[in-house]
């Protein structure tokens, strides 16, 4: 079972937005990804370094 931590400092997680709709982005452990709500995407994250370009974003799905 992996590590269900958010690999991204707590300081700069507060300071992310997600680039499509620039509303804030939290950690879901679940997926493993910084998700925004407003937008329904997920984005991942690589090595501890979120890749927030608009084509990363996943939709979410239930």
């Amino acid at each position: 079972m992996s590590d269900a931590r958010c690999p991204i400092d707590p300081w700069l997680l507060e300071r992310l937005v997600c680039p499509v709709t620039r509303t804030p982005l939290r950690w879901d452990s679940a997926r493993q990804m910084l998700v925004t709500d407003a937008a329904g995407l997920a984005y991942p994250v690589r090595d501890g370094v979120p890749v927030l370009l608009p084509e990363a974003g996943m939709p979410i799905t239930a």
